[in-house]
C-alpha cells in the first residue's frame, strides 16, 4: 500500500489521477529546491507531471531543468506516496501519485525556464521544515546524507 499524505479526499468529489516525479538533490549538506511563487507560494522538491509518451526518467530530467535550470545525473527511485489536492492552475481535483527519486545535481545551465520558479539551495534540516507538503518532507527526513 502506498502511503497518503495531506488532505483526505472529499466525499463525492472526482479526482483525476496524475502521476509525477520529484527529485531530492543533495550537495554538501544542502538540497536544491524550487520555490514556486504562484499559485502555491511554497518550497518544493523539483518535479512535476509525466507527459504522455514520456518515461518517468525523461520527465524527471525535464522537470528538474525547467524548475531549477540544473542538469542531473544518476537518478535512483526511492518510493512513492499519494496526495489529494486541488490544482488551480489546471482547474482539477487530482490524486497525485508522487514518485520520489534522488539524483546528483551536476551543472547549472541557467535560470529556471518555468515561470514563477526559483532554484534555492537550503540546508537539509531547514528543508524538512520548509517543504510545502508532508510527503516530500518525510522522504527527505528518511534519507541518509
Amino acid at each position: 500500500m502506498i502511503k497518503r499524505y495531506g488532505n483526505t479526499p472529499k466525499t463525492g468529489e472526482r479526482y483525476k489521477m496524475r502521476a509525477g516525479v520529484y527529485a531530492i538533490l543533495p550537495n554538501m549538506g544542502q538540497l536544491l529546491l524550487t520555490y514556486q511563487a504562484a499559485p502555491h507560494y511554497e518550497f518544493q522538491l523539483p518535479g512535476g507531471g509525466i507527459d504522455a509518451g514520456e518515461s518517468p526518467i525523461q520527465a524527471l530530467h525535464r522537470e528538474v531543468f525547467e524548475e531549477t535550470g540544473w542538469r542531473i545525473a544518476k537518478p535512483r527511485r526511492l518510493g512513492a506516496f499519494r496526495r489529494f489536492v486541488w490544482m488551480p492552475e489546471y482547474g482539477i481535483h487530482a490524486e497525485k501519485l508522487c514518485h520520489i527519486y534522488t539524483a546528483i545535481p551536476v551543472r547549472r545551465l541557467g535560470e529556471p525556464t518555468e515561470e514563477g520558479h526559483a532554484a534555492i539551495w537550503m540546508d537539509v534540516s531547514d528543508a524538512i521544515q520548509e517543504l510545502g507538503n508532508d510527503g516530500d518532507a518525510a522522504f527527505v527526513a528518511n534519507l541518509t546524507f
